[in-house]
């Protein structure tokens, strides 16, 4: 998605539903990771990256990394002020307890607070669907910050959330997220014309899914 499905109480963001720099990664999950993610995210770690819960310490780095123009291009604006963040922070609980939302903070190993964000959202009562997308700071591309992260999320989509189509949705004019989203084994279904309103101007998007079988696990998550 490319238009995060928060709204600000003082900054009112544009409406419509989508994540920032969606990046998604294949994967048949092998090891299910139990969790009653109701009352909290799991925190899980794969390579040198870690998945967890936001924290409201994470305001000030998540403002450094998401506001600027490289990450903000293509998505709706962020908050804009660490207050902002604080508050976008405090709903993602609000959202997850609910069982509506889920929102991962990336932290690399060798940090303390999330550097990025995935974000999780049903497109349906069950479960069943879901829609998801990437925001990292522009530093961290070309790390494997993205597969890494990509890979804990999909399983816990996957296995815990019980998804059975995962599907994200970015700018035709995004090449970086597109040609991340397609080297990672998203399948390209539908051009979804004129679907995204970004400063004045509708955009098309591509429509990107993954499904459970797509591709085969190469290592359960550290979970902690």
């Amino acid at each position: 998605m490319e238009a995060m499905p928060y709204r600000d109480r003082i900054v009112q963001l544009p409406g419509g539903q989508s994540m920032p720099q969606a990046v998604q990664g294949p994967g048949t999950p092998s090891a299910l990771v139990t969790s009653d993610w109701r009352r909290a995210l799991p925190a899980m770690t794969r390579g040198s990256v870690t998945i967890r819960e936001l924290r409201a310490s994470d305001a000030m780095s998540l403002f450094a990394m998401l506001t600027t123009q490289e990450v903000a291009r293509f998505i709706s604006p962020p908050p804009t002020t660490v207050e902002g963040f604080e508050r976008f922070i405090s709903w993602t609980h609000q959202k997850r307890a609910a069982g509506e939302y889920i929102c991962f903070g990336v932290v690399p190993e060798g940090c303390e607070s999330a550097i990025g964000v995935i974000q999780v959202r049903s497109r349906d009562l069950r479960w069943d669907i879901a829609e998801w997308g990437f925001a990292i700071g522009s530093e961290y591309w070309g790390t494997g910050v993205f597969a890494d992260s990509a890979k804990l999320a999909v399983d816990f989509v996957f296995t815990t959330l019980g998804v059975r189509r995962l599907e994200a949705r970015a700018a035709v004019k995004n090449g970086r997220g597109n040609g991340a989203l397609k080297k990672l084994g998203a399948l390209q279904e539908a051009v979804l014309r004129r679907s995204l309103l970004r400063r004045g101007e509708y955009l098309d998007q591509i429509l990107w899914t993954i499904l459970p079988s797509y591709a085969a696990d190469d290592g359960a998550p550290e979970v902690h």
